[in-house]
């Protein structure tokens, strides 16, 4: 039952991002350029993510125990580091200039686009450099 609750939520998920147009580099490359014709629509895309997270974490944090079982893990970590900023200017700069997020990005798969296929693969080049690379530093 889980996998098939995980499938739908994909689904819904990859939907959603077609639907406000986060599969589109021109519409996020848009959005990002504010000194430029710059197109705020997914200020709306985000926003709505938004509200839908404060409604319904009220509900589903104060419950004892997740709806389809298991248990909830919330991250502990609070402080501000040197990984958290480094790894949030990567992601940051590979949106910028790819025009996707990794999410929208398989998303975007669908389509058969040669250059979503280049970015989804660059993209898992650069997860296994990175862990590749964490783990060098762990150890030395």
């Amino acid at each position: 039952m889980l996998s098939v609750i995980s499938l739908f939520s994909g689904v819904l998920f990859g939907f959603g991002l077609a639907l406000s147009g986060m599969v589109n580099p021109s519409k996020i490359i848009g959005f990002l350029d504010i000194s430029g014709n710059w197109d705020p629509s997914l200020i709306f895309v985000m926003a709505g993510g938004v509200l839908v997270t404060i409604i319904s974490f009220r509900f589903l944090l104060n419950r004892p125990t997740p709806i389809f079982g298991g248990k909830l893990v919330l991250p502990t970590k609070q402080d501000i580091d040197t990984p958290l900023l480094a790894g949030a200017g990567i992601f940051g700069i590979g949106w910028a200039l790819g025009g996707f997020c990794p999410g929208p990005a398989l998303s975007a798969l669908a389509y058969g686009n040669e250059k979503v296929f280049i970015f989804v693969g660059a993209m898992i080049v650069g997860i296994a450099v990175a862990k590749i690379g964490l783990r060098s530093l762990r150890l030395a």
